[in-house]
């Protein structure tokens, strides 16, 4: 048996290639294809595989890293500790906001509402900014306005106590989806979504407070300033052709990583440290730049997020010419 790791869930599969019949990722063999949803696409050829039986034999079955390929997603195997994780394929451009669904919570639900998408997480300084996300939450609701917070923690627990009584909606990443997609290496990050679902301004470093003002060099009255015009007056800094030269769309280097991410997280839940800290160590020398894997995953190894470990980690990267903070251009230059 081998534990799937796919789509935010966690699924006991037999093998790496399954039965013909069986859903593969949440679509289904009909006919004329394969359907999910109201999507289909044609058969996949070059996915079908042989299934040994019992008696020998052999049937028609579906190679599962095959059909992820084919779909565009990067697929991690570990067959020592039984485990596999198949990322979310590369949707994100500079038009429509690849879409996501986690909890009770549909991005594409909110359509006609222009969102603040913060990314954060306790092991961050950033969490002392949530609050003040709160107070732009409730200031700007009237105007067609809401901020939506995603944690990057891997424990819904660690994050709990920072968004307990929040307006806004507060959403828990665990498995690094929602991160993936929007390709966010580091927080805070915060994306603009216009009301038409478009990105309106990609992947910035943007503070709601100056808490930490003398170690990122941000200023948060140009950030909220900002946003308020946009929210108000439609303004978003950024012409379209910025928004696309600005974007950071993610490289398969760090789709990978995030995977062997994913599988560290799980494999320390299991207590297997061993090869956690090896597909740990395989993320950092694919994405040395990805904070968000490299101090998120510290919680799990029971390492200290804001000791000594990250003051290395920070000091390897700056000494690498690595930004640490990733803010788009001055406000008063920007568009």
């Amino acid at each position: 048996m081998i534990t799937l790791l796919a789509d935010g869930r966690e699924e006991r599969i037999e093998g790496l290639v399954l039965p013909h019949g069986a859903p593969v990722l949440g679509w289904e063999r009909k006919p004329h294809g394969w359907c999910r949803g109201d999507a289909c696409v044609p058969a996949f050829r070059a996915a079908v595989a042989d299934v040994p039986a019992e008696d020998g034999s052999a049937g028609p079955g579906v190679d599962l890293t095959a059909f992820a390929g084919l779909l565009g997603r990067e697929v991690v195997t570990d067959a020592e500790e039984g485990v596999v994780a198949v990322g979310e394929p590369e949707g994100l451009s500079a038009g429509e906001a690849p879409d996501f669904t986690l909890g009770d919570f549909t991005l594409s639900a909110r359509r006609g509402t222009k969102i603040a998408l913060v990314f954060w997480a306790s092991w961050c300084g950033c969490r002392y900014d949530l609050a003040a996300w709160d107070e732009l939450h409730r200031e700007l609701a009237g105007s067609g306005f809401a901020v939506v917070s995603v944690s990057l923690d891997r424990r819904a627990d660690d994050a709990a106590p920072w968004i307990e009584g929040l307006a806004h909606t507060a959403l828990v990443d665990t498995e690094g989806r929602v991160s993936e997609l929007f390709n966010v290496v580091n927080v805070p990050t915060v994306v603009w979504i216009g009301e038409d679902g478009r990105i309106a301004r990609p992947q910035d470093t943007m503070t709601a407070t100056d808490t930490f003002r003398s170690m990122n060099g941000l200023s948060s009255d140009a950030a909220k300033a900002a946003l308020r015009r946009w929210v108000r007056e439609g303004e978003s800094g950024l012409s379209a052709q910025a928004v696309r030269e600005h974007l950071r769309a993610s490289t398969a280097a760090e789709r990978v990583a995030r995977l062997h991410g994913r599988i560290a997280a799980w494999l320390f839940r299991q207590g297997r440290r061993a090869a956690a800290e090896r597909h740990l160590a395989a993320a950092a020398e694919l994405a040395p730049h990805d904070v968000s894997i490299r101090r998120g995953l510290m919680p799990l190894a029971g390492v200290d997020p804001f000791g000594d470990e990250y003051f290395r980690l920070r000091e390897e990267l700056e000494t690498s010419g690595v930004a640490i903070y990733r803010p788009l251009p001055d406000w008063h230059q920007a568009g």
